[in-house]
């Protein structure tokens, strides 16, 4: 199976640092909804790991989430695409959980799901948090230049062997092309 782990906020859709409330907010970042269709067609199996502490903090509720999901789920699919699961955290940062970013518990669901190993699967992240956790979990983790990415490779201590790419565009042609 060919995997791969994608953020959502910041690598397939626009950020906020007010979150993305309703699904009016969200936004596809150009190119990233044709990038996930290629990996689609390609065969390729594709999980979404998102902290979702808007849930925690009340901003909005699991029917909204559902709501924003099925947005993005729907103009994927007009472009011939689609996301085989989401997995997201719930929890506010002083939850204790260990699902959220940068912990790899959302990862470790992914492996369970899929019943496979981690080990070199390409994880696609805009912040520190996102590479770090694929890295424990074993991932191959990519940097991409959207959202919070020009922020988070400025700031260094990227793990190593972090890719690190324009867009989710760059990365799908670059597991495409097989470089």
């Amino acid at each position: 199976m060919k995997l791969i782990i994608i953020d959502r906020d910041g690598v397939i859709n626009e950020d906020s640092d007010a979150y993305i409330k309703h699904p009016d907010e969200w936004n596809a970042i150009p190119g990233s909804l044709h990038a996930i269709a290629r990996l689609h067609q390609a065969g390729w199996t594709i999980a979404v790991a998102s902290n979702q502490s808007g849930l925690a903090r009340g901003y909005f509720d699991v029917a909204t989430l559902t709501s924003i999901h099925q947005k993005l789920r729907r103009e994927l699919g007009q472009v011939g695409g689609t996301i085989d699961a989401f997995f997201v955290c719930p929890h506010g940062p002083d939850d204790g959980c260990s699902c959220r970013k940068p912990l790899p518990g959302l990862f470790h669901d992914i492996a369970t799901r899929y019943d496979t190993s981690l080990e070199g699967v390409p994880a696609v992240g805009d912040s520190l948090r996102d590479l770090q956790a694929a890295h424990t979990a074993g991932c191959s983790p990519w940097l991409v230049q959207t959202g919070n990415g020009p922020r988070t490779l400025q700031q260094g201590g990227l793990p190593p062997g972090t890719q690190v790419m324009a867009d989710l565009g760059a990365v799908v042609d670059n597991l495409l092309s097989g470089t």
